[in-house]
């Protein structure tokens, strides 16, 4: 096997109350399991793509061959988006960054509350499936997107720092079709020293 499921980096249930046990377990286990073994299928027989990693994979999309293109783009974005999701989370996340970070943020957007806003806007305006993301751009400087189904920023040349996943299956179970409601609630599980590491690499 090419690629392997990443285990939570945390209990199930150790997000609660802002996403439930249920919906962690049916996510990992059902969802991002999926992604990861048609990743593997879709690469059967191409063992010079086996040995790339999933990040460069995902940036080289259009020199793949046709057979896998599509196949790497759906299941290897999923696999690779959820990779950064669950990281990106914590049972003591929330609250708001420091440092580097912070200072690029208010460079950016002015103030944290308006990086909520934009992020929460990207999240709730996205039609369909898909993720909001906090991106840091060829220059350093940070910008916020959406990217449908699981599609990832890499394929812009975008460096991916925070996503937030709005498909249905992140939230449905305990919020319904209150997409925003679950937006707001996630903030109180941002793992900011995961994402500022990977704005400082």
């Amino acid at each position: 096997m090419a690629f392997e499921l990443i285990p939570l980096p945390y209990d199930y249930n150790a997000l609660e109350p802002h996403i439930d046990e249920q919906t962690m377990r049916i996510h990992h286990d059902k969802h991002h399991a999926a992604y990861v073994s048609k990743l593997n299928a879709a690469l059967e027989g191409h063992a010079d793509l086996q040995s790339k990693s999933l990040e460069d994979l995902i940036k080289g999309l259009n020199d793949l061959p046709d057979s896998a293109r599509t196949a790497v783009r759906n299941n290897g974005g999923g696999a690779l988006n959820h990779n950064i999701f669950w990281h990106n989370m914590h049972p003591d996340g929330g609250g708001e960054p420091t440092g580097p970070l912070m200072d690029a943020i208010k460079t950016a957007f002015g103030d944290f509350s308006s990086l909520r806003e934009k992020m929460n806007a990207a999240g709730a305006g996205q039609f369909g499936s898909g993720w909001a993301w906090l991106c840091k751009n060829s220059s350093g400087d940070l910008i916020v997107k959406a990217t449908a189904n699981q599609d990832n920023p890499l394929t812009e040349g975008l460096t991916p720092l925070l996503g937030v996943d709005v498909w249905e299956h992140a939230y449905y179970l305990k919020y319904q079709n209150r997409r925003p409601d679950y937006l707001e609630a996630w903030w109180n599980t941002v793992n900011w020293e995961d994402v500022a590491k990977r704005f400082e690499n």
